[in-house]
Order: C-alpha cells, then structure tokens, then sequence
C-alpha cells in the first residue's frame, strides 16, 4: 500500500466519523453517499446531506487521484514539477447551516506525492459569518490555536496570517470571513516518512468539531426573519465569488476532471446579487465589516461557549 492510499484510509474513518457528529447536530436530514470514478485519474467518495433542520446544505469529501502531469494549479507555483507525475488524496468538508447568524465552515486536509519522492501535507479550517459575534470567532481561534500548539510543526501565528491572505477577495477589498488557518507543503522537506505526520493531520481533524459545533449549537436556535435571510444570500454570493475566482482547490478539481458535483459541493444551495447592496450604518449588517479584515481574535477575552456535546 503507497503512502497516498494509506493517508485516504485514514482519512475515510474520519469522514465517517464527521458525518455521524453533523447528522446527529442536525437532528432531521442524512448524509446520501455518492462514489465516483474516472478512468486514468482515481475515484473519491462524496457524502452530502442538504435540506436538514440545521445545515441547509454540509459535504464531507474523500478522494485519491493520480495522474501523468502535475495539474497546473500545484506547478504555476512550482514549476519545476510541471512534468511529473503525483498522486494526490484529500477531505474536503464545506457546511451551510440554514440559519443567517450560524456561520458556514470550510476545511481541508490534503496529501500530495510527486514522482520523484517529494512530498508534503497541506490544509486548514477557516468560518465565515454572515452576522458577527466577537465570542464566536475568539472560540473558534482559540481552538485551532490549542491544536497548533500541541504540535512542533505547527505554527498558528504563520498559519493565521496565510489564510487571511489566502481567502481574500481582492475585487471586495475584505476577507471571505474571520479566517481561521491554512498551510501548504509543511513537510516537503521532511526527513521522516509521511506516517509519521499522522498524529498532527488527525489531531486538526478532531479539533473540527470542538471548534465548530457549539457555535452551530448556540446560533441555530436563534429567531430570524426575512431580512436576515436576504442579507444571508447576499455575504453567500461573496462566498461564491471567492470559490469560483481564487480559490485553488477548486481549480485543482476542475483541471484534473474530478466529479463536478463533488467540486463544486463547497457552493451555497442558495446566494443572491444585488446592486450596490450597502447595510444601514449601525445595523448589525454593517458591523460585519469588522470580522472580515486580519485581527487577533485568540488574544480577545468575551464569554466563552460551551463545549461540544
């Protein structure tokens, strides 16, 4: 067994296990599961839920491709790859709850092998709130932070500032929300064989749901209304915008002709575009603007939330 197949066994227990823990939050819809394959490239397992009590649309996704030429979104960066061939597994897990003040949540782990015998790690986890509450984006910081520091590989500081610069909508001049951590090739270099890196990629898996439930928990519950819903469609199609425009995952997806409906699973089932949409000055719409600019949410000190059950 390669390394590669190896890290997507691992990374199927945690699927399932991801999807038990989101099933049981939302209380009404399930995970249907959908397998793929594609001749010369690998296969991948999506499982999707949409339509629930709570998440109105939540993938978790686990896939293992190869192929003969490094697709372009990994070699514009290194091009000295561009040549080779890799083999490349992944989860990818994106959730929209249905309630405006719950936020949505993106996060991934991936492996990449390259003929040649380079290889490396990469991923992250970041939220994005449609409505902002200081206590929310300090637990979920103060959270991944905890994970980061149980690991000498690891650098929540560095991390941080990556994936502020990463999710940034240039042509909005804002963040995709209150960022989280995101990194890339942390072991490319490493003397020990990727095995040894098991513990740090399915630590951050476990720190998924400590970090994300009880905010989801404490925000579904909350009454909302029309206008709510409307300004909800609204930061979604800033969520979209980023997705299709920037964001290399999906590239990746697209240019190794892995299932579309698997790729583009990490859109909102519903977004809306306005002309010149601008909230009311002292609305809690407007305060939005705060969380979507770089900011020290670990080193804030609001109420905590209570731990995941």
């Amino acid at each position: 067994m390669s390394h590669a197949e190896s890290v997507t066994e691992m990374l199927r227990r945690h699927q399932d296990r991801l999807v038990a823990a989101f099933e049981d939050q939302d209380g009404g819809a399930r995970f249907r599961t959908a397998r793929w394959t594609r001749d010369g490239l690998g296969g991948g397992r999506a499982r999707i839920l949409e339509g629930g009590r709570v998440f109105e649309r939540a993938g978790v996704n686990v896939s293992l491709v190869a192929g003969d030429r490094v697709p372009s979104a990994v070699s514009r960066t290194r091009p000295q790859l561009a040549d080779r061939g890799f083999r490349a597994t992944g989860i990818s897990m994106v959730l929209h709850p249905l309630n405006p003040y719950a936020p949505s949540f993106h996060a991934n782990f991936r492996y990449f092998e390259i003929d040649g015998g380079e290889w490396w790690f990469g991923g992250g986890m970041d939220l994005t709130p449609m409505y902002g509450f200081d206590e929310d984006a300090v637990h979920f910081h103060r959270t991944i932070k905890e994970w980061c520091g149980r690991h000498e590989i690891a650098s929540y500081e560095e991390w941080k500032a990556t994936c502020d610069e990463y999710f940034y909508i240039k042509h909005r001049k804002e963040m995709r929300g209150i960022g989280g951590v995101f990194f890339d090739r942390i072991t490319a270099d490493a003397p020990r064989p990727p095995a040894s890196y098991g513990a740090f990629v399915e630590d951050g898996l476990g720190a998924i749901l400590d970090a994300y439930q009880p905010i989801v928990a404490r925000r579904s519950p909350m009454p909302y209304g029309d206008r709510e819903r409307d300004w909800q469609l609204a930061r979604r199609g800033r969520y979209a915008e980023f997705n299709l425009v920037y964001d290399r995952g999906t590239l990746f997806g697209l240019q190794t002709n892995a299932n579309i409906e698997a790729v583009l699973m990490s859109m909102p089932p519903l977004a809306r575009w306005g002309f010149d949409i601008t909230p009311e000055p002292g609305s809690p719409e407007s305060d939005v603007a705060r969380f979507l600019q770089p900011r020290d949410w670990a080193a804030h000190e609001p109420s905590p939330l209570l731990p995941a059950r």
